[in-house]
């Protein structure tokens, strides 16, 4: 039998991701069990916390000291953040990333929910290697953890016994990915149909909205920042704006890497194609004209970035987010 431990630090944890993570793993193990078979896992919510309590407090959780547990097969990581910022959420739990790391380097398999991943990257065991987070946290974490190759536009990312997930209840479709780990595709497909998941989803890209990284004191890219972004309907020359800024063309893309963690080219496409996902998002404007109005002549030129950025075809992605249709339309 598998020993499975859901970790609970120290911080603000999600409760929902350990509820939920809980409630399916436990259902996956009573099918099995109800098909003849013994015990797939055994499951413990485990932490440095006696009591882990929602902000509301309506109810809690209780968890068992992690260092009562004796062998762990798979440890799951659930989404936690800090009032201060990450890089405290890292300060306030040293103990709990050595034996993140020391269970890993012992056999254990490790699974990090949306922002978990902050805690799993603290460990070392994600340098070099690619994992996502949820995308709102993309900036954070990678101005902490350079050597990592973040990938916010995917829902799930798994090798060398290592797994993350993007946003929020994204971690639905990675506990689906670990029942059919620890149990198999049988029962991975009765879970998806009980619980109501789409195990299609492969990208959280059509949820993320681009968040430009301005925490930096770079005085120059923040000009050049706010130049791109005032001028959307421009076709902007970056000679011309590095010689306007008085600094050569190669510093200046030097120094704007730096600075946002993309390219300027990279950095006016996604500020152009926010810009027409907001367009789409909220009126009756046809894609033709919104791409005039962000700037781009070329229609395939603006349909193959904004498929690559949001994993949808501008049409696509209208006909989910249009205002005008609404979600639920036909019920109201």
């Amino acid at each position: 039998m598998k020993q499975v431990t859901i970790l609970v630090p120290a911080g603000n944890v999600n409760l929902s991701s350990v509820v939920g993570t809980l409630e399916i793993l436990t259902e996956a193990n009573e099918y099995w069990r109800k098909a003849g078979k013994s015990s797939g896992i055994e499951i413990r919510v485990a932490g440095v916390l006696t009591e882990l309590k929602e902000n509301n407090s309506f109810y809690s959780l209780n968890p068992v000291d992690v260092s009562t547990v004796r062998k762990h097969d798979l440890v799951i990581i659930p989404s936690i953040s800090h009032p201060k910022g990450f890089a405290q959420l890292i300060k306030d739990n040293p103990d709990l990333i050595d034996w993140i790391r020391k269970q890993y380097k012992e056999g254990a398999e490790i699974a990090s929910i949306c922002t978990g991943a902050f805690l799993l990257a603290a460990t070392g065991l994600l340098n070099n290697k690619t994992c996502s987070t949820h995308w709102q946290a993309e900036n954070d974490f990678k101005a902490l953890f350079p050597n990592i190759d973040l990938q916010t536009d995917k829902l799930l990312l798994a090798g060398h016994g290592l797994y993350t997930n993007g946003g929020a209840f994204s971690f639905l479709n990675l506990v689906l990915l670990l029942v059919e780990k620890y149990f198999d595709r049988e029962t991975a497909v009765y879970c998806s149909k009980v619980f109501q998941i789409d195990p299609g989803r492969s990208l959280q890209s059509p949820f993320a909205i681009f968040q430009p990284q301005k925490n930096h004191d770079d005085e120059v890219i923040i000009k050049a920042q706010s130049y791109i972004e005032q001028n959307v309907s421009e076709k902007i020359s970056f000679e011309k704006l590095a010689s306007q800024l008085a600094i050569s063309r190669r510093n200046f893309d030097r120094r704007f890497i730096k600075a946002t963690h993309n390219t300027p080219v990279e950095y006016m496409q996604r500020v152009k194609i926010e810009a027409a996902k907001s367009a789409l998002e909220r009126g009756r404007k046809g894609i033709f004209e919104i791409m005039e109005e962000v700037g781009y002549s070329d229609e395939r030129a603006f349909k193959d970035v904004f498929k690559k950025l949001t994993g949808l075809s501008p049409s696509d992605y209208k006909a989910r987010f249009n205002k005008e249709s609404g979600f639920f339309q036909d019920l109201m």
